[in-house]
């Protein structure tokens, strides 16, 4: 992809509602950007399938949401206050944000903004076996707001301040996480197939001693081949027993009386990242019916809107209310979009270039016959259907 490519994407998210930049009316803030309408629900699909695939559909793994703002004695446990810093002239600058919480000088402690979601997890891990009692190997999930104070933020949403990730602690034996690192390195090419991104497009790196996090005994880095370059996607690392260790936590088997304090096996999915990655790979310019047409190739999982509903012609009403009929049954059912602006064409177009793999089109044959043409985004090809088995031809092919 050429570097003009990323262009096209930046201004295709901001005229179509996936990303603004933050604070734009202002004159921005580096490293900030707000998700529109279209972006919001993506990264909300994104999110929605890593927690059914990693989270809920599995026994071993509890989620939690745990609090942004920590106290410093957490980050001087886990050595982040030492080692989270990034070389600035001949000085390290550590890149977490720092605030105070309390209203009376003298009164205040400090406290920082995580930039990683591990720590929640680990100061939580003593909670969730007193209420649940898991046994080894389990892993404690979450999905969250972090923050870096990064010195150059760039490349659109590859490198910013504030930013989502999707993460989990997996707890293990120290003599089974060789097993099960390569089985979540597994999981993690699964997770790149089946929301849409092109395995050629990854590639694994073996991270060095000297590149690893100081937590690190082994680290596996998924690489994406991005518009601006080959850069991390996804992080695997074997995080050893440092963390539990450093926070004094240990784990006690009820069955065999044995106390030990388990290994960690951590992967890491940056929720912009995959968004981006998902839309550099969907990111298409074709020919369909003698012209040209920008087009998202998005999963169906994880596009924003899958069907948009038109009426033939906006100043027929008989047409506008059949067409609102079908639009209200599929809304409460998927995420529908109704649009009667400008010809059908255009209104074909403007779909393609948002990614909604269908759009429905009620036409005078509708008002005789109760069918409708359903057009398909990527082949353009159309066919007539049933108003009756609409919803269910939609929800079989989501599935």
């Amino acid at each position: 992809m050429a570097e003009k490519n990323l262009e096209n994407i930046i201004s295709l998210a901001k005229r179509r509602g996936f990303v603004y930049p933050g604070s734009e009316i202002y004159g921005g803030l580096a490293g900030t950007w707000d998700y529109g309408p279209l972006g919001a629900e993506m990264l909300h699909n994104v999110k929605d399938a890593w927690w059914k695939k990693f989270v809920s559909s599995r026994e071993d793994m509890y989620g939690i949401a745990s609090s942004i703002m920590m106290p410093e004695t957490v980050w001087t446990a886990s050595g982040h206050l030492e080692h989270f810093t990034d070389p600035l002239g001949s000085k390290k600058f550590n890149t977490m944000f720092k605030s105070k919480a309390g209203a009376l000088k003298g009164e205040t402690i400090d406290i920082y903004l995580r930039p990683e979601l591990a720590q929640g997890m680990f100061v939580n891990f003593k909670n969730i076996i007193d209420s649940f009692h898991p046994k080894v190997p389990f892993g404690i999930a979450q999905i969250g707001r972090c923050f870096r104070n990064e010195i150059s933020p760039r490349d659109f949403l590859f490198r910013v301040r504030e930013f989502d990730l999707m993460e989990f602690e997996y707890f293990v034996k120290e003599s089974d996480w060789e097993k099960n690192f390569e089985f979540w390195k597994k999981e993690i090419r699964n997770w790149i197939k089946e929301i849409g991104i092109n395995e050629k497009n990854v590639h694994e790196l073996e991270v060095s001693e000297k590149d690893r996090a100081h937590y690190s005994k082994r680290t596996v880095d998924f690489e994406y081949d991005f518009p601006f370059g080959r850069k991390e996607l996804y992080g695997l690392a074997y995080r050893t027993d440092y963390d539990l260790k450093n926070h004094k936590l240990d784990y006690y088997d009820e069955d065999t009386k044995e106390r030990f304090v388990p290994h960690v096996i951590e992967p890491t999915f940056g929720a912009g990242r995959t968004v981006l990655a998902l839309l550099c790979e969907a990111y298409d310019e074709d020919e369909l019916g003698g012209e040209r047409r920008t087009v998202l190739r998005l999963n169906t999982k994880i596009a924003p809107i899958k069907v948009a509903v038109f009426p033939l012609l906006k100043n027929k009403p008989e047409l506008v209310k059949k067409a609102r009929e079908v639009y209200e049954m599929l809304k409460p059912e998927m995420s529908a979009m109704w649009d009667d602006n400008g010809n059908i064409g255009k209104r074909y177009r403007r779909q393609d270039e948002i990614g909604t793999p269908w759009c429905v089109t009620i036409d005078f044959d509708t008002l005789e016959n109760d069918t409708v043409t359903i057009r398909d985004r990527d082949t353009g090809k159309q066919k007539r259907l049933d108003i009756k088995e609409l919803a269910c031809y939609l929800t079989e092919r989501l599935k």
